[in-house]
């Protein structure tokens, strides 16, 4: 298997992509491994934090088309990739974004196609400044997947996004946040240390209140504004009947930091 589970007594749940021969390109096997981890997670009360890692000197370089093709002699019957993806990238994206826990990415290395997509699903991308980040579609002949067309003109905006997906322009990781694709850049020994400051903050806030916003934002860009009070004041009602939100009130009431368990 080429995905590394592991999980830590902080909550943090680390999913490391582990074929650096390949640059960490995503198999089927992998795609599937992804989404079961994260649909896990999405009913894990004790997972607090998602860490989503490549192993070796890149992140992800995409799927891995050759595996794809070499898994059978057999050509696929017609309409195999629109049977395919709903299950796979098409699933995975998706959940990156939905799932009520937060998600953060560490990308070095190379970032193309589903590898740039995961990096803009999750909730922080900290990347290494010189990282790449690229979208192979166009130069490979065929049409992007896995929501490029929608999460990038809403991160970088239209402009951007043509020029990332119809010219093919790859961005370094310095480029690619001062775009607003990503949340940060850092030099390469930084990496590990600004990651961990994001996942540590995340892995001992109020666990239920910081799902819960992550679906507010999720939301909140397809609704009409009274419907967004209205899930406001729902989300509002959930997370005040949580215990870190009765901590909360008493770490304020006794004048200390708070010491959120994640309930």
């Amino acid at each position: 298997m080429t995905l590394q589970v592991l999980r830590d007594d902080r909550g943090v749940l680390t999913l490391r992509l582990k074929a650096p021969d390949k640059r960490n390109a995503i198999d089927e096997d992998t795609m599937l491994a992804l989404v079961a981890a994260i649909d896990g997670a999405a009913t894990d009360d004790d997972v607090r934090v998602i860490v989503i890692e490549g192993a070796g000197d890149h992140f992800c370089g995409g799927a891995d088309i050759i595996a794809r093709n070499v898994r059978s002699d057999r050509k696929p019957r017609p309409g195999s990739i629109q049977r395919r993806l709903p299950v796979q990238a098409h699933r995975l994206i998706p959940l990156i974004c939905s799932v009520q826990v937060p998600v953060v990415c560490k990308v070095q290395g190379w970032a193309a196609g589903i590898g740039f997509q995961i990096a803009l699903a999750a909730d922080f991308t900290v990347a290494v400044d010189d990282a790449r980040f690229w979208e192979p579609f166009t130069e490979r002949g065929f049409t992007p997947d896995s929501g490029a067309t929608w999460l990038l003109p809403r991160r970088v905006g239209e402009v951007r996004a043509r020029e990332l997906l119809l010219l093919g322009r790859a961005l370094s990781g310095t480029e690619a946040a001062e775009w607003g694709a990503i949340h940060r850049a850092v030099p390469g020994d930084q990496l590990q240390r600004a990651a961990d400051e994001i996942v540590e903050r995340l892995a001992n806030g109020p666990t239920v209140a910081l799902g819960l916003t992550k679906w507010l934002l999720g939301v909140g860009a397809g609704s009409e504004f009274e419907a967004q009070l209205a899930n406001e004041a729902f989300a509002l009602e959930l997370s005040s009947r949580s215990e870190d939100f009765r901590e909360g009130i008493a770490a304020f009431r006794e004048k200390r930091a708070p010491r959120f368990e994640g309930r």
